[in-house]
């Protein structure tokens, strides 16, 4: 894929609305996005998964739902939801409302073929071929009913994603969120999907989803062909969900970069679940400083940042955790992300910045608050720190105290190091920006 400079940002229909926003809602956070957000980089909204289907529900998928097609089994929005999709139109004109507001259009999508396209046996625009030719049985998702798999050992079925990338061309999309790629791990439809997005004359990111226990093994394959993958399954507004992603993005942020993008999910933050897959209309469940952790790492980490939560109805504070520069800064431009030390409760990152300052992101898993010093040597700094210390969500100067005597052995700070003295609230952090000496 095309490398991209920085870890794509947005907004995802999927943690407010499920399989059932409609065109109306996704400008409104579109508009709000361009408005509040898109100064500071989130410049995509995606429209998740059912689009085409117009019995979706919250709270899940329909068996044989009567998605909306056109003759060549290609997938359409539902004009219900979406009505300037009427007469053919598809998402052309949203996409250029989209685009009108300086902002990328993103769309699901499912990999496969409708299986009401293999039903009807619809013909393959540009192909001899029909649905049920290159269709398998066989390979389908385990979650969700509406496609089966192709059959790429096919001659030709490769025609059916080129007929589906130029309709998403024609449309203007820039964006693709393909599901059920990487859990069991799809190379071939991966690859062709691929393919299909190089040959359609348009650019367009592929994010692939849902990553389960997926494998460092397949790094090389996924930056041939993918802008950013999940490393996890659905992530919630449950502290068990960001805590587990600590270890998952230990072994991925040091393979962020241009070539390709880890993935730790979607930010269920603010006003979800307004029909949404999981749980009734609420602001997300973390507490305050589970919000700032879950920020702290994906921004360390460089995980993309598509925020779930509905915007217009969203609390000024979690829209204020979305519009901080100095952090942002950090997921636009570090370097060297990595976890350096990992001793419950508490956890410790570092990265460099582009202008010689460092960052240490510093993060309580446990249950009560916690003082710690940081001996700067553990985080990678000079022993003597000369230039100023920033504590990133607050603003606050953080004392830089030198180290001489043996006491502070006992708080795991050697002699000869400068100690950074911070306070960290049960599942917080502190992120904190090190300027050079003279800077």
């Amino acid at each position: 894929m095309t490398p991209t400079p920085r870890p794509p940002m947005g907004w995802n229909s999927w943690d407010s609305y499920g399989t059932t926003v409609t065109e109306e809602e996704v400008l409104a956070n579109a508009r709000f996005l361009a408005e509040h957000l898109a100064p500071l980089g989130w410049d995509t909204v995606v429209i998740d998964i059912d689009w085409s289907d117009p019995s979706a529900r919250s709270h899940g998928y329909n068996e044989d739902a009567p998605l909306t097609m056109d003759e060549h089994g290609r997938l359409v929005p539902d004009p219900g939801r979406f009505p300037s999709a009427a007469g053919g139109a598809g998402f052309a004109p949203l996409a250029e409302q989209i685009h009108a507001l300086g902002l990328k259009l993103g769309i699901h999508v499912m990999r496969g073929i409708p299986r009401r396209a293999v039903a009807a046996n619809t013909p393959i625009l540009g192909s001899t071929l029909h649905a049920a030719d290159i269709a398998d049985a066989t390979n389908v998702c385990e979650w969700n009913p509406d496609m089966l798999g192709i059959d790429h050992t096919v001659p030709g079925a490769s025609a059916y994603y080129d007929a589906v990338l130029a309709l998403y061309a024609q449309w203007g999309v820039d964006f693709l969120k393909v599901d059920d790629m990487l859990w069991p791990y799809q190379a071939a439809e991966i690859e062709d999907f691929s393919r299909a997005i190089a040959d359609c004359g348009r650019p367009m990111q592929l994010s692939l989803s849902p990553g389960r226990d997926l494998s460092l093994t397949r790094l090389d394959h996924l930056r041939e062909h993918a802008t950013m993958w999940r490393i996890c399954d659905d992530l919630w507004d449950r502290w068990t969900d960001v805590e587990a992603n600590f270890s998952r993005f230990a072994r991925w942020a040091p393979h962020a970069g241009s070539e390709g993008w880890p993935d730790g999910d979607m930010l269920p933050l603010g006003r979800i679940g307004l029909r949404a897959e999981r749980g009734e209309p609420r602001d997300d469940l973390l507490t305050p400083a589970e919000r700032v952790t879950l920020m702290s790492l994906w921004v360390i980490a460089r995980s993309p940042l598509m925020v779930g939560g509905d915007l217009p109805s969203s609390d000024p504070a979690t829209i204020a955790l979305l519009q901080n520069p100095d952090v942002l800064a950090v997921h636009a431009s570090s370097t060297g992300n990595r976890e350096v030390f990992r001793e419950d409760p508490l956890i410790l990152w570092t990265a460099d910045g582009p202008r010689g300052e460092q960052y240490v992101a510093a993060f309580n898993v446990g249950e009560q608050e916690l003082a710690v010093a940081l001996d700067s040597q553990d985080v990678g700094l000079p022993a003597r720190i000369e230039g100023s210390v920033t504590e990133l969500w607050s603003g606050r100067a953080v004392p830089v105290r030198a180290v001489s005597e043996q006491s502070d052995a006992a708080r795991g700070v050697a002699p000869g190091s400068s100690a950074l003295d911070v306070s960290i609230p049960s599942h917080g952090a502190v992120l904190l920006r090190v300027e050079p000496a003279g800077a």
